[in-house]
């Protein structure tokens, strides 16, 4: 039966899809989801991973060690690097945080935290919605 969510990558060879409508969603201002982002922050979600499917093509994955210590793998495309999710992170088990651009609909989203904003670059506006110093307790 056909998930509810499908992404990819930005050539496609790499697909995954999910049923589950998250309820954290959080724009990340850390140095770590910038340097992984490429910019000044991160739209991220977590889904079950029992809900996560890869329906096609296969990914790399770039194990890191956060800014908490905790390890975590950053899994993306081979063929076009695309940072597609983060798993076995240590700190959240049996969760996949999937990053907003990999989703072909990504509509359905609207963050609800920004987290790590004593990292937000001056230039950034804080969005209207609940901020964090560092990770939501």
């Amino acid at each position: 039966m056909a998930k509810k969510h499908t992404a990819r990558c930005a050539c496609g060879t790499v697909t995954f899809a999910f049923d589950t409508d998250p309820d954290f969603i959080a724009v990340c201002h850390c140095l770590d989801c910038k340097k992984a982002s490429g910019g000044e922050a991160a739209t991220w979600f977590g889904i079950p991973e029992d809900d996560f499917t890869l329906t096609g093509g296969r990914t790399s994955a770039f194990s890191y060690v956060a800014d908490s210590g905790q390890t975590l793998d950053r899994n993306f495309c081979p063929q076009c690097g695309a940072r597609l999710y983060t798993s076995n992170l240590q700190s959240f088990p049996g969760l996949v945080f999937v990053q907003l651009g990999s989703l072909d609909d990504p509509s359905f989203i609207t963050p609800k935290l920004e987290m790590y904003v004593k990292r937000r670059l001056p230039w950034v506006t804080p969005l209207d919605m609940p901020q964090f110093e560092a990770m939501p307790d």
